[in-house]
């Protein structure tokens, strides 16, 4: 594993006023959002080489090196959060290599890691929003991020990259504002919620819905709903991480610590395991930021918010626009089927768009596109250095002096 560098801190980017408030998808208005972000590498005079990277759902805007401490977290950025989540892809001479790209991360908005989120302090009441702060799609977080860009003088990404629920913004961003970005990279993601998923995020809904500590979303002068957030984490666990690995994860790292739930003993390596994942979770993260986030997921339809029918009319948009999607796929994936991947890449063909797609064969599931950068980065290079197609990328962009 590649070692970790100092890189600057996290920063903070208000957008909104009293007198040109936020409007949300659910035209709920707040006078003025937050979004925390990090940047790495120099963006160029032309302002052209910046890439704009979304985070998986408990991912945040620290993608690489070291940042030991974000404001306003409230003892939620432990130690765990300080590498950053996509070192073994960020950094000089790397797949993003900031020798040559600008690469941009922000916090979601109804994050708790720095943007404004439920657990954030209304300034109408002096106290967290909790049940207040509205329901966000993603669209709203596509819009607090061009925002974000807007206010950096970047008029077109050269690339939008997003893993898991990060593929499903960086698809909506660049069907809603295709003049806005040329190169889209999906990891491990889909074009539209299935059944599957849909069942598995219900289920951790109703974990955190159920914790007697959730109050409706009302919790921060009280207890927290651990439990049930900690049981959401373990059913998405499962999901994220091949079964073979959790198994050797559990023989390696964890061994039996004989807790005692109710009545149950936790007899197994593998439970030990999954519920050292639950407890270690509540620590850095907020369950009604995991609601949003959750919901977002469910609701997410780039028809309806392009306001289109169809696929091949949602992907007409990009044809127009001259983009090319790099589509990845991890052949054990149990979170994002590459059933789901080749959906989208049919939808892109029958609209005509550019586009390649790999499969990554990979023993650690979902989580392969955090730990596995020789597997992607001779892609991810191709495509940015503008190899793919000569004829409208020939000149790669060039390293920042």
């Amino acid at each position: 594993m590649s070692k970790a560098v100092k890189t600057e801190e996290t920063k903070f980017f208000h957008t909104g006023s009293a007198a040109e408030p936020f409007t949300f998808a659910s035209g709920v208005q707040l006078p003025g959002i937050t979004v925390a972000y990090e940047t790495y590498g120099k963006l160029n005079a032309a302002k052209s080489n910046a890439i704009l990277l979304f985070h998986a759902l408990s991912g945040s805007q620290h993608a690489a090196g070291v940042t030991t401490d974000v404001p306003g977290t409230d003892g939620r950025w432990t130690e765990d959060c300080h590498n950053g989540w996509w070192d073994l892809f960020v950094g000089p001479d790397k797949a993003l290599d900031t020798k040559r790209y600008f690469i941009i991360c922000a916090n979601y908005l109804g994050g708790c890691y720095g943007s404004s989120g439920p657990a954030s302090i209304n300034p109408a009441t002096g106290k967290p929003y909790g049940s207040d702060f509205p329901e966000v799609r993603t669209s709203d977080v596509v819009k607090s991020q061009l925002a974000l860009l807007d206010s950096l003088g970047i008029k077109q990404l050269h690339a939008v990259i997003g893993a898991s629920v990060g593929g499903l913004l960086a698809i909506n961003l660049a069907t809603l504002h295709p003049e806005r970005v040329k190169l889209v990279v999906p990891i491990a993601s889909g074009c539209r919620t299935t059944v599957l998923t849909r069942l598995t995020l219900f289920e951790q809904v109703l974990a955190i819905e159920n914790d007697p500590h959730f109050r409706g979303g009302n919790f921060y002068d009280g207890a927290a709903p651990e439990y049930g957030l900690a049981l959401a984490r373990m059913i998405s666990h499962k999901t994220f991480v091949h079964l073979d690995a959790i198994e050797r994860r559990a023989r390696q790292d964890v061994k039996n610590g004989g807790d005692t739930l109710s009545w149950y003993r936790v007899q197994h390596n593998v439970e030990s395991y999954m519920l050292h994942q639950g407890k270690k979770f509540v620590k850095r993260f907020d369950a009604n930021t995991y609601l949003r986030i959750a919901d977002m997921w469910l609701r997410y339809d780039p028809l309806r918010d392009a306001g289109v029918q169809t696929y091949p009319e949602l992907f007409a948009r990009s044809a127009a626009a001259g983009q090319h999607y790099l589509v990845f796929s991890i052949d054990s994936d149990f979170c994002f089927y590459p059933e789901e991947q080749a959906e989208l890449v049919s939808h892109l063909e029958k609209a005509e768009v550019s586009n390649m797609h790999i499969t990554v064969h990979s023993d650690k599931g979902h989580d392969s596109f955090l730990l596995e950068p020789q597997l992607y980065t001779p892609h991810l290079s191709f495509l940015l250095e503008g190899r793919w197609n000569k004829g409208s990328l020939a000149r790669p962009v060039p390293e920042v002096e």
